[in-house]
């Protein structure tokens, strides 16, 4: 059998077709032998004796240390392999396997061959599998902590290429497995499909070629031809079966799956792949710095109700990683997979998705550039959504607030103090018994009225829900339960029966939402309450699903589908810990498949629903999965008022725009705990500038709205403030969102997006950008006066006074006292601000000022979107307008290039020039004279213009 080539990206050759393997030698034929047989032992009795003693006392040592091990697990990581006694006695080889074959292999060039948690890996274990075994050292030295003691050797059976024929689309091929592995139910015979289905898009899947097995049911598009010129190449090793995919223009290979054996069981499919380089991003929900570290890292996806904590697969599932490539060029690789998963990063640098059902389908896009990834990303996935104008304002919630009345009351402090809000929520204590769809009498008696007063002054209400709906309620006196009885829209157990668990509400039952039965029935519930209370917007939350019991009241089915002869390493360790049994029955599938993408169906429902009432929708998700964008937006949930949190949620927000859901921000100030005014006031000047800005906290902790009494008048100040600067920026984060839902673009966007050539900026997560010009740097450690901010080849200037910077790629330290943020803008933009009022809705038709930001060469361009803010499919449906910015040879242009009346709404009022470097004699509007201002910074600003939107116009200097 052909060995595996252990390559890095520089040395790959490997290309189809594959040369005839050399004939085995007879020690070779014995190594091949069947997996579970051992060698057999010397024929001398004395030989025969010395083994079995040697063999007995290991026995012993090991399970005396298993027993030990058992006794305090505790002390073990999750997610790593655990530490040897120091006492053990490293040994090499299995299964036949030489030693030198064996320790020819790097180590960080081993893939894991026994990836169980439990129990620890032995040499006996591992030669079972017919794997090569070298024990690590009792202390790990640093970066090989992790190293597998069990991995492949080089000639360890995978799947054969038995044939491939070409198609309108690519190849088809079929692959045989000859030699079972060591999972139950190997699937013996497969399907490939290579599908060329766009210059940059190349699509790839894997699947039993007999039966019809789960594929997750999200839309996805279907190529009819084959692309004309593909920026990439695909080779193919026969025997064992591997996969090439390099870049036509450089070579670079992109994945290379000959490294490892390929899985394809019931219940175990494993692929491994180099990568390009150990700059990998995505590979969300995990709570971790934007660039991922390859140093045996695994990542585990399974939808889960816990706070963000390292290490921990948490709400959201998105296999997307985006992966750059020597000289700043960038791919991604999506595997369209919801199963249980772990994904396995290591210093080859290679990758290993590890999934237990499915099929292996997986979409290579090859850039070249990281924003383009991203929107190859987002064509498959689908575009996200438009957001109405005032999701972009600032919101306020809490739970605990206890009453409508003192809800109330928080508004109007808002509103005393000057400060910006453009929508208040509620939490769970709205509800009478934390019931869906449902007001407690007293306490939230006012709740309308309240409702009413904030639509009067332009503000907006979202409630939360949440999908467990109440069981226990006498017949005929809770109608969602009722309802959904009748319809059979719950989720069922095994049985047949209503899977009934435990929430908020107390007993529970699930709505099935891959029943579109479902779906007119959510809707139904939300448009009767909305006739008591009309809400704006939806909150949906603990819908991963979240279930404080494990599986069901009465436990979950002992099957392979609750104990998986494989299990991923989740929180809980078992598929159903905190949610509903695996083996549960959906309309689609069993939950064992479509448990994570719980969150998404619902958030389909909820978009539909609000559709139909006429509402552009507004939804916020806890759990997510590809293809959420085009539905809700998400917040990162339940963190701690943390300054170590407070910094985390810059990659969080990062991580969620790179997947395509752009609308996406922290709990500002933190949900647990109680902050500080110093944190505070630095978390509401970082979550200004979150595309989703909300302050959201606990029960029975500090209030932390602008308006408690904790606050000082400086931080007060600070605060409104800095609130106030958004909503002078919103027209530049309106047409970011504009740009996010018609091209997959970002609107919070790393560094390395816009500058992928300079290695500097791979790793910062501590600055951000809006856009491609504004860069913001907050301050994200207590106790100081200044911060350290990263400035890429180029000029830059100070937002707030138009000085410039000039830098060479360099870092620099920034002056930040408490109430400020430092806000910089790259050279060639031209910004669209507004004068800002307290609501989005009353800051609507207040002049605009741009910032044009010229280049060394004097040029810069900007554009703008604008419609009503609130109709369904405004750009669809061409109710929009769209005007466009230029600058070169010291002239301003503004080009209207799709009309709507609601530009003739608008004026422009002042336009800025950063960095003109002469001082004018003379400056003209559409040919003539008007009064300006030069500064010794070099800023010329042209004010009184009362120029309308609608119209184009010029403006000259000389």
């Amino acid at each position: 059998m052909v060995s595996y080539k252990l390559l890095t990206p520089e040395d790959v050759y490997f290309t189809a077709p594959v040369p005839v393997p050399a004939e085995e030698t007879d020690e070779q034929k014995h190594s091949s032998s069947r997996l579970c047989c051992k060698n057999k032992s010397s024929s001398t009795s004395t030989a025969f004796i010395a083994l079995a003693t040697f063999l007995f006392v290991v026995c012993c040592v090991w399970l005396i240390g298993t027993i030990f091990w058992l006794k305090n697990p505790g002390s073990q990581l999750p997610h790593r392999p655990p530490s040897p006694s120091p006492a053990a006695e490293n040994r090499e080889g299995g299964s036949g396997q030489s030693p030198e074959k064996c320790n020819a292999i790097p180590e960080t060039h081993r893939f894991d061959c026994f990836p169980e948690r439990q129990p620890i890996v032995t040499h006996e274990l591992c030669e079972v599998r017919g794997c090569c075994f070298i024990q690590a050292s009792a202390v790990p030295s640093p970066g090989k902590d992790g190293v597998p003691w069990c991995f492949y050797p080089p000639d360890f059976p995978s799947y054969t290429l038995d044939s491939l024929n070409d198609t309108e689309l690519g190849y088809i091929g079929k692959l045989i497995r000859k030699q079972k592995t060591y999972y139950p139910r190997d699937i013996e015979s497969l399907q490939l499909s290579v599908m060329y289905e766009t210059d940059s898009r190349l699509h790839i899947k894997m699947t039993d070629a007999t039966s019809t097995r789960f594929e997750v049911p999200i839309s996805v598009p279907n190529a009819t031809k084959k692309a004309a010129s593909p920026g990439y190449s695909v080779e193919f090793s026969k025997e064992p079966f591997g996969l090439i995919v390099k870049r036509t223009s450089t070579g670079t290979v992109l994945i290379n799956t000959t490294v490892a054996p390929l899985f394809f069981a019931d219940q175990f499919l494993q692929m491994s792949t180099t990568l390009s380089s150990q700059y990998i991003y995505g590979l969300g929900e995990h709570r971790a710095g934007f660039l991922h570290s390859v140093q045996w890292n695994t990542l585990t996806f399974w939808a889960r109700d816990v706070p963000p904590t390292e290490l921990t697969n948490l709400y959201g599932v998105h296999p997307f990683y985006l992966g750059l490539e020597p000289g700043g060029l960038a791919h991604g690789v999506f595997l369209l997979n919801s199963n249980a998963m772990d994904v396995v990063l290591q210093p080859t640098p290679a990758l290993t998705w590890r999934t237990i059902g499915g099929i292996l389908d997986i979409y290579i896009f090859i850039g070249p550039d990281p924003s383009s990834v991203v929107q190859q990303y987002t064509e498959v996935v689908g575009l996200p959504s438009m957001p109405p104008f005032w999701a972009l304002g600032f919101h306020l919630c809490r739970w605990g607030y206890q009453t409508s009345n003192a809800t109330w009351q928080v508004v109007k402090g808002m509103r005393n103090y000057g400060i910006p809000q453009d929508a208040q929520w509620n939490d769970i204590d709205y509800m009478d018994g934390f019931r869906d769809f449902t007001t407690e009498p007293e306490k939230f008696a006012t709740l309308p009225e309240m409702v009413k007063d904030l639509h009067d002054h332009g503000q907006r209400y979202v409630m939360i829900l949440d999908p467990g709906i109440s069981s226990t309620q006498p017949p005929g006196s809770y109608w969602p339960y009722d309802e959904g009885l009748k319809r059979g829209i719950f989720i069922n157990d095994s049985d047949g029966n209503t899977l009934i668990g435990k929430v908020w509400p107390g007993l529970t039952a699930f709505p099935d939402f891959s029943n579109p039965e479902t779906h007119q029935w959510w809707y139904e519930n939300l448009q009767k309450f909305y006739e008591k209370v009309p809400f704006d917007g939806l909150w949906i939350d603990m819908n991963e699903p979240s279930n404080f019991e494990d599986g069901s009241l009465k436990g979950c089915p002992s099957n392979e589908l609750e104990n998986p002869p494989y299990t991923p390493g989740i929180l809980g360790n078992v598929l159903r810990a905190k949610t509903v049994c695996a083996s549960a029955v959906q309309k689609t599938s069993v939950h064992y498949n479509m448990h994570s993408l719980y969150g998404l169906m619902e958030a389909m429902a909820s978009a539909s629903a609000l559709r139909r009432m006429g509402k552009r929708p507004f939804i916020i998700s806890r759990s997510t999965f590809p293809s959420q964008g085009r539905y809700s937006g998400h917040w990162l949930g339940d963190n701690r008022s943390q300054w170590k949190d407070l910094y985390v949620s810059i990659p969080g927000m990062l991580n969620f725009n790179l997947l395509g859901i752009p609308l996406v921000g922290a709990d500002i100030c933190g949900f647990g705990g109680s902050t500080t005014e110093e944190l505070c006031v630095r978390w509401m000047q970082l979550g200004a500038f979150y595309p989703f800005s909300r302050n959201h906290n606990t029960n029975n902790e500090q209030a932390q709205d602008p308006t408690d009494p904790m606050f000082s008048p400086l931080a007060r100040t600070a605060m409104k403030e800095v609130l106030l600067l958004r909503y002078s920026l919103f027209p530049l984060l309106y047409t970011l969102f504009h740009h996010a839902h018609l091209q997959g673009h970002t609107v919070a966007r790393p560094l390395l997006f816009e500058f992928p050539e300079d290695v500097m900026t791979y790793s910062i997560d501590r600055q951000f950008l809006w856009g491609r010009s504004l860069l913001v740097t907050p301050v994200l450690e207590p106790g100081v006066n200044s911060v350290i901010g990263y400035f890429p080849k180029g000029l830059w200037y100070d937002y707030y006074t138009g000085t410039s910077l000039k830098s060479s790629g360099e870092k620099v330290k920034l002056e930040a006292p408490l109430g400020k943020i430092n806000l910089y803008l790259r050279e060639g933009a031209v910004i669209p601000t507004q004068t800002p009022n307290t609501t989005l809705w009353s800051s609507n038709g207040n002049p605009l000022h741009l910032i044009v930001t010229l280049s060394e060469k004097g040029l810069a361009e900007g554009d703008l979107f604008w419609d009503d803010g609130e109709s369904l499919d405004t750009y669809e449906t061409n109710s929009y307008a769209y005007i466009v910015f230029n600058v070169s040879e010291n002239t301003f242009t503004s080009t209207v290039l799709h009309e709507n009346i609601e530009a003739t709404y608008i004026m422009v009022e002042t336009v800025s020039f950063f960095g003109v470097k002469d001082q004018p004699t003379n400056v003209t509007v559409d040919s003539k004279e008007t009064q300006f201002t030069y500064l010794k910074n070099k800023v010329l600003t042209v004010s009184n213009l009362s120029l309308n939107l609608s119209k184009g116009f010029t403006i000259h200097w000389s």
